[in-house]
């Protein structure tokens, strides 16, 4: 049933009374998920705004928009969590600078003003040229989002792409910041052995780049396949490079961790491996198996370079798997820290709903959202390079 606070759950071996309800659920745990995607996106964008690698040119300006509509949505859950949106408020104007759940408030805010101006000077050109070819009400809202600034000149765009370049700059340790803050939000918690690790932000930060950078390959897959062209080669080259580097980072960290915490031997180990043997179980099996999975097949492709629509195929399920396997350890995490008494001698079982209001149903709706929300902002300023005319036309779309 539910609860004021979260959702009873079953237990076994001694717990708290207080510990019988899991207070921070499904809602939780798309939260960080979501927030990570938004980081792992803007990397890759960054790697041609910023470093100027051609091969990512295809898709920078995709992954910067899919950035900003994930971002919008980042902050959703934690409202449905909180029952009364309106409480949002008060950590903005009543700051308290020593809880970092308070500061979130802020770094988000910046956070979604900077990948606003820098969507906006990356694609002022376009914003320009569909003021000036579109008709009727489209004209309008085109030339309002130009804010008066129609010069297109080489100069200008010089000037366009150098500010977009310092934003880019900066939001690379926004971006950082943003997911390890959330690593950061578990890994502080000492009470709680299965949180409490040095290397929770750093293991955050790694897998919000591989899970945002698989989201980015599924999309820029179907994207294409939607529009009827063939996946730039070298931006798949270069995605497969950065999440297999990614992936044994990350890797190394979780298996840091784990080794760590065995090495210790701390009172209460024993209940530590009984959670991973009992109620996350399915959860670590399918974390680890999808990433051993992903990292051989990545492996076999930066040796043999395959081509064609096989290299393609073979992307689009390392890049699915990630996502996948990702979003479970998510779940292991916030889940599974919740799931361990604080006695450290007792389990609880926690049950996902599927209706309510921090259900799975919701959880559903809520991560559609940005998708949706990507799809109409594609067709309203397409960010491909094959597609520079207005959204009206055959050309635009396909």
């Amino acid at each position: 049933m539910e609860q004021v606070f979260g959702q009873v759950a079953p237990y076994i071996g001694y717990v708290y009374p207080n510990e019988t309800e899991i207070p921070w659920t499904d809602l939780i745990v798309i939260y960080p998920y979501i927030t990570g995607l938004v980081a792992g996106a803007f990397v890759v964008s960054s790697l041609h705004h910023v470093f100027g690698i051609e091969r990512f040119k295809a898709v920078s300006k995709f992954a910067l928009l899919t950035a900003l509509c994930f971002m919008c949505f980042a902050p959703i859950p934690l409202l449905f969590h909180l029952g009364q949106p309106t409480r949002a408020f008060e950590p903005l104007i009543t700051p308290h600078f020593t809880s970092a759940m308070a500061m979130f408030g802020y770094v988000a805010s910046f956070y979604v003003c900077l990948l606003s101006l820098e969507v906006w000077f990356a694609f002022r050109e376009d914003l320009v040229h569909l003021s000036k070819t579109s008709k009727g009400f489209a004209k309008k809202i085109y030339t309002v989002l130009t804010l008066g600034s129609d010069d297109i000149s080489p100069k200008s765009l010089a000037l366009d792409h150098k500010i977009a370049r310092i934003l880019a700059m900066i939001g690379i340790p926004g971006a950082m910041g943003l997911h390890g803050y959330v690593g950061f939000v578990f890994g502080s918690l000492k009470t709680r052995e299965w949180w409490s690790s040095d290397l929770m932000p750093p293991i955050f930060l790694v897998s919000a780049v591989v899970s945002g950078v698989g989201l980015l390959i599924v999309l820029y897959v179907i994207t294409c396949k939607y529009r009827k062209v063939v996946p730039d080669h070298e931006a798949m080259v270069g995605l497969k490079q950065v999440l297999w580097a990614s992936l044994i980072i990350v890797l190394v960290f979780e298996g840091l961790e784990l080794l760590e915490m065995v090495y210790k031997a701390r009172e209460g180990i024993e209940t530590v491996m009984a959670l991973i043997k009992g109620p996350i179980w399915a959860g670590m099996s399918i974390q680890w198996g999808l990433s051993f999975f992903s990292l051989a097949v990545l492996s076999a492709m930066m040796i043999k370079n395959p081509q064609g629509k096989k290299f393609v195929n073979w992307m689009f399920v390392c890049g699915l798997a990630m996502m996948v396997a990702v979003l479970a350890m998510r779940w292991n995490v916030v889940i599974g820290g919740q799931e361990l008494s604080k006695t450290m001698k007792g389990l609880l079982t926690y049950y996902p709903q599927i209706l309510g209001r921090e259900s799975l149903l919701t959880v559903l709706f809520l991560f559609m959202g940005p998708f949706i929300t990507l799809y109409f902002a594609a067709q309203f300023i397409p960010p491909w390079e094959d597609a520079k005319s207005h959204p009206h036309g055959k050309a635009a779309a396909h």
